[in-house]
């Protein structure tokens, strides 16, 4: 080895350490001017002997050549989004839903506090950082390597030597940029004439996604890892357990993570948190609390877009006073009809805030807004911004009280508010607003994806009175396109055979595209999936047999359910069956001994875990739930089973002991 290369190696080795010191350890040895000189002595060897620059060297943080625009990486496991607890009663209520679903009186929980960040995720590869992207929708996400090299806390390698390394290791971590480092970054922005970022959470986000990393790696960006992904050649049993192995490869995690018990413990480390905010070196707006097992999270499993297993529990938000200046209402894609306040533009929580909803005409009589009124406002879990009480002693003279219209701000149709309900509706099917937002969704990319029908044409089309129905798009002609506004004869013959192409389509896609409330991209793809692509199944599937799905809950459930009591939905649809909309039929679905059936696993399972008893259904052609149902075919019963099984015996449903199971597969 040459004495270039040796000293290379050993600058290499050093720079490594202090990241691993300062980012990880938390305990820096060398001052920021010790670390800057070891980093040029790196640099100028480097240049010196081009030949023995490696990719993970620090000095390939700097940035590379600027990108024409980001790729996509498609996560393996889904980045999911966690359900919220906004106070102390919904952290219990999460404590209890855990001890039942697990049938045991104490859970433990890995506790961190919920960073104001911009959630990614590192792939490692044999123990070398090999790609890392955005959340995004939470299966894709934009490629942001070049970009998450710039950061000094993420490891070009793995800490220990590559047999000690897992061959693959992903893991999901959180970008922030800390308070001081906000402020400085603000005040060089201003210096230098350009524009100050409204919160560090922007600042972070808008930072990840510069095309040229060079300007990314001026910026102080910082991350703490927090969950796994995929991972190959290393086990874990316990949350914990994996924070504390990233720990020793090199990542850094967040040093106020701990581990807690049961519902009191939770509630003192959130409360504790809470009094620590405004001390932290970053911004925090709650607290996570996962189920430390991770077989147990297996056991529990995922709804739709969030873990079963995790929940964040909310801080109260950071609250600000300003004046209402206006009072409008506003007409929802349902036909909700909602009063919003136009404010003084006012900053809360690094926000600049001009609106707020007062909910509904309830709200504002209850809390005596008047047009005028000096108001206090906080950004309910520090997102939607809302009016929390007047400041009375200084309401002026002349302040208006506000009431609702009597007729749609959008179509002037009279506005119906059912008894006992405390949202006023435009009842117009026809209303021009709701159809056009219908429509909009009805044609876009993700769902029947009809090109060339964009926002504008989509008005004129309502406008005119072509369209009033999704089904009725289907009746346009090429003629009727052409006499539109800037509608030229190829582009209408374009757009007429963008509609023809639209009719053979996916059952998921048709699914999303008819705008059921809450149904979104993933809970149509379920659908898909347990009724095999048919509609009628899907039309008429009760309650019971939809809250039964993995993944589906109540409230899906019920807007289902209702969407298809309306006989205008069905009709709606059967029109568009009428007109030649088909779907193909899901050629992706396994077949075997137990197709069709559906199980349920209670109790403790001793030779396998429920992930893999779930995985051998599924690959003979069964389906396993949650929960028991007059669908469900058999119940596995392990030790300490409880309310499943005796559900299951109410109903006469085959109970399996695990080995009846383990030799039915076999």
């Amino acid at each position: 080895m040459s004495s270039a290369e040796s000293k290379i190696l050993k600058l290499r080795k050093e720079l490594e350490d202090h990241n691993y010191r300062y980012y990880v350890l938390d305990d820096p040895v060398v001052s920021d001017a010790e670390w800057d000189t070891l980093f040029s002595e790196l640099q100028a060897l480097e240049e010196a002997s081009p030949n023995l620059v490696t990719p993970d060297s620090p000095t390939q943080r700097v940035g590379a050549e600027p990108l024409p625009a980001f790729g996509s990486i498609t996560h393996r496991i889904p980045m999911l989004s966690l359900q919220n607890g906004m106070n102390e009663a919904e952290l219990r209520a999460f404590d209890e839903r855990m001890q039942k679903h697990l049938e045991t009186n104490s859970v433990e929980y890995a506790a961190e506090p919920k960073l104001d960040g911009v959630a990614v995720e590192l792939v490692y590869e044999k123990g070398q950082f090999v790609s890392g992207s955005t959340r995004g929708n939470g299966e894709v996400g934009e490629d942001i390597t070049q970009n998450l090299k710039t950061i000094r806390g993420v490891p070009l390698k793995l800490r220990g030597d590559a047999e000690d390394c897992p061959s693959l290791l992903e893991v999901r971590g959180e970008v922030f940029i800390a308070k001081n480092d906000f402020e400085e970054l603000n005040a060089s922005q201003e210096s230098s004439g350009g524009q100050s970022f409204a919160n560090p959470r922007n600042a972070a986000a808008g930072s990840l996604r510069q095309l040229n990393s060079a300007i990314t790696a001026l910026r102080p960006l910082s991350i703490y890892c927090y969950q796994p992904g995929v991972t190959e050649g290393a086990s874990f049993e316990t949350q914990s357990d994996f924070l504390e192995a990233i720990r020793k490869w090199g990542l850094p995690v967040n040093p106020e993570s701990a581990v807690v018990r049961g519902s009191a413990e939770m509630l003192t480390y959130h409360t504790g948190m809470g009094k620590k905010r405004e001390r932290l070196p970053y911004e925090i707006d709650g607290t996570v609390f996962k189920v430390n097992s991770l077989n147990q999270q297996d056991v529990l499993g995922i709804r739709s877009r969030t873990p079963r297993w995790a929940i964040a529990g909310k801080f109260e938000a950071q609250q600000a006073t300003t004046v209402v200046e206006s009072i409008a209402a506003s007409l929802g894609r349902t036909g909700a009809v909602t009063p919003v306040a136009n404010l003084k533009a006012v900053v809360v929580g690094g926000v600049t805030v001009t609106h707020a909803t007062l909910h509904n005409q309830d709200e504002i009589d209850r809390k005596d807004i008047r047009i005028g009124d000096t108001v206090l406002i906080q950004r309910a879990g520090d997102v939607i911004p809302k009016v929390i009480s007047v400041i009375k002693d200084k309401r002026k003279k002349n302040a208006k009280k506000y009431r609702l219209p009597d007729t749609c701000p959008e179509c002037s149709h009279p506005v119906h508010r059912p008894e006992g309900e405390a949202v006023a509706r435009c009842q117009n099917l026809s209303c021009p607003a709701q159809v056009k937002r219908r429509i909009q969704h009805f044609v876009s990319k993700n769902a029947m994806d009809i090109e060339g029908m964009g926002e504008k044409l989509v008005d004129q089309l309502v406008e005119t009175g072509l369209v009033s129905t999704i089904d009725t798009l289907y009746d346009l002609t090429q003629e009727q396109l052409s006499e539109l506004e800037r509608m030229a004869d190829k582009s209408a013959d374009n757009i007429i055979s963008a509609i023809e192409a639209s009719k053979q389509t996916e059952f998921h896609r048709f699914v999303y595209a008819l705008g059921i409330r809450n149904v979104g991209e993933h809970a149509a793809k379920l659908f898909e999936d347990e009724f095999s692509g048919s509609m009628q199944s899907f039309m008429s599937a009760d309650f019971e047999t939809l809250e039964a799905m993995d993944e589906i809950g109540p409230i899906v459930a019920d807007t289902v359910v209702t969407f298809w009591a309306d006989k205008q939905n069905r009709s709606v649809v059967a029109s568009c069956f009428d007109h030649g909309v088909s779907l193909k039929v899901p050629d992706n679905k396994s077949s075997g001994a137990l197709d069709g059936k559906r199980f349920v696993f209670t109790g403790t399972l001793e030779t396998m875990t429920r992930a893999e008893a779930k995985r051998k259904v599924e690959n003979l052609g069964g389906r396993v739930s949650g929960s028991v149902s007059k669908n469900t075919d058999f119940v596995v019963a392990g030790p300490g089973a409880g309310n499943k099984r005796k559900k299951a015996e109410t109903l006469g449903i085959t109970v399996l002991t695990e080995k009846e199971f383990e030799d039915m597969i076999a």
